[in-house]
Order: C-alpha cells, then structure tokens, then sequence
C-alpha cells in the first residue's frame, strides 16, 4: 500500500534528522582523536567541495558579487559562530543534551523576529517562548551541582543559529541558495584553519578518521536532501513536528555510542522545550502561515557548515 504524500514526507524528515544527528555522533567521536578547529577544517575540505560542485553544476557560481551583500555576509558570520560554539559543546557535553538546547532554536527564532523584525507575535506564543526557554534552564540547571559551564556554549550555539536564520529570511531571493551555502561551508573551513593551532595544535590524521568526517559531510548533503524532498513532498504543516525526532535519534546514539544515559532533569527539560516549539509551530498554523517550517529555522536547526 502506498503512502500518503504526508508520510513521505514525514519520512524524509525522519531520515533527514537521522542524517544530522549521525553527522553530530561522527563529530563528537572524532573529537576524541582532534580539536574542533581540526575537525572544522578537515570535515570543511570536504563539504566545501561537494557543495561547490553542486552550486557550479547548478550555475550558482555565476553571479559571485551576491554573496558579498551584508546579509549573506551575516548570515555566514552567524553560521561560523554557531559551528565554532556547537562543535566545542558537543565534544564535552552529553550528545541528547546538546541536541535538546538546540530545540530551542524556533522559539529563539520566533523571538528574535518579534524584536528584531517587529513580526507580531502574541502572548500565547511569548508564553510557549518563555516555557522553552524554562526548559533549557532545567537542561542547563545552573547553580545546581550538575551544572555544566559548557552547556552555555551550546545556548551560545542557539543565538548565532538564530542569527543565522533572520539574516537567511533577509537575503534578496535573487542570490542562489547554493551560492550562499558554498560561502558558508568555505568561511567554516577558513576559520578552522587559523583555530586548529591554539586549540592544541594539529594532530596526525588516520584514514579511519578522514572517512568519518568525509562520511559526515556525505550525511550533512544527505539530509539536506531529504529535507527538500519533504517540503516539496507533504504539507508543511504536517510535516514540521517531525524535526524533533532529532532529539529522539540524539537519544539513542547517544546511549548506543557513547553509553550516555540522560537523566530526569534532561528529559523533563527536553518535554518543555519540545511541547513548546510544537504549540508555536500550531499557532502558526491556526494563523493561517503557510511556510511555519520553512520560515521559522533551517532544516538541520543546528549547524553544520553548510
């Protein structure tokens, strides 16, 4: 029996998760073996000339003078400071607990368009921003004893992907997408490369090691991949929700990779942040926006330089 246009689509979101979060799990493995300005660059190499590729088959590359525009220049600033901040937290920091204060990047968005770009956003939605935010607090849990200093960063990783995102909705639809995500993948790289050295230096680099993070590049396109072929297969609507089984991923290859087993603070954390960003997403819909999905954060929500 064939699926509905809506299952498929809920099923490319899934896989494209998947894709994300074993990108995330081949990163905080490798970081075992080199530091993130390491792992930026070599993992960037790679990324950087897949979707370059891309962009040049496409014709992307044509019209170079657009990716200087402040916009696409803030978006790349956005995009390195996020993978800087996300890859440092995610080497020392439990992999479900990183990615559930990533979760929180809609309600960041939501927010940040309500006082940056004056969108009207109503109490119900400042009440479900307020309890996300509560949920990465009890993620966080400062001042008590399992408080993590850097579980900050990961919080500073939400900000730059917010900052990311509300430049990405202010680029003039004229610069191709693709243009713009071979900068950000190239800056990545760049600023990998003056990082490796003040972060420990650079370290010999093993085949199995260069096939990980090569493989991890392949997941990031992967997912991308995916994630276009669900918006362009079911409602988006429909679909959106689906995101949040990067959590649910996140969980498992955490315990199945690393043996981390989260604990009840996190996992209550993760309910409010989740329950949170899925009443914004439905208020979204009752308003009548058509794109909630695609307006409110990138497809991977995290970063992935790219």
């Amino acid at each position: 029996m064939p699926l509905s246009p809506n299952l498929r689509g809920a099923l490319f979101m899934v896989i494209a998760m998947a894709g994300f979060t074993l990108n995330d799990a081949v990163v905080k493995a490798v970081s075992a073996d080199m530091n993130m300005g390491q792992i930026m660059l070599v993992r960037g190499v790679f990324a950087t000339a897949m979707v370059a590729l891309l962009a040049w088959h496409s014709g992307a590359l044509r019209e170079l003078r657009g990716a200087l525009s402040p916009m696409v220049l803030l978006r790349v600033a956005g995009e390195v400071g996020a993978t800087v901040s996300f890859l440092t937290a995610l080497a020392q920091l439990p992999l479900a607990n990183v990615s559930a204060i990533l979760q929180a990047l809609p309600l960041a968005v939501t927010m940040g368009a309500a006082l940056v770009l004056a969108e009207p956003v109503g109490w119900r939605r400042w009440t479900a921003i307020t309890a996300g935010f509560v949920g990465v607090l009890i993620i966080i849990r400062p001042g008590l004893e399992g408080f993590e200093a850097l579980s900050l960063l990961a919080l500073l990783a939400v900000f730059f992907c917010a900052v990311r995102d509300l430049a990405t909705k202010r680029i003039d639809q004229s610069v191709p997408t693709l243009l713009v995500s071979t900068f950000s993948a190239l800056a990545v790289t760049i600023v990998g490369a003056f990082l490796f050295a003040p972060m420990g230096g650079w370290q010999p680099l093993d085949t199995e090691n260069v096939l990980l993070l090569a493989g991890a590049a392949v997941l990031v396109l992967i997912g991308y991949h995916c994630i276009i072929l669900s918006m362009r297969t079911g409602e988006v609507s429909f679909i959106a929700p689906y995101r949040y089984t990067a959590l649910l991923w996140a969980i498992l290859l955490g315990y199945l990779v690393f043996g981390e087993v989260p604990d009840a603070l996190m996992i209550l954390g993760a309910s409010f942040v989740v329950g949170s960003g899925l009443f914004t997403l439905y208020r979204e819909q009752i308003r009548g926006r058509r794109l909630p999905a695609a307006e409110s954060t990138s497809p991977a929500m995290g970063p992935d330089g790219l």
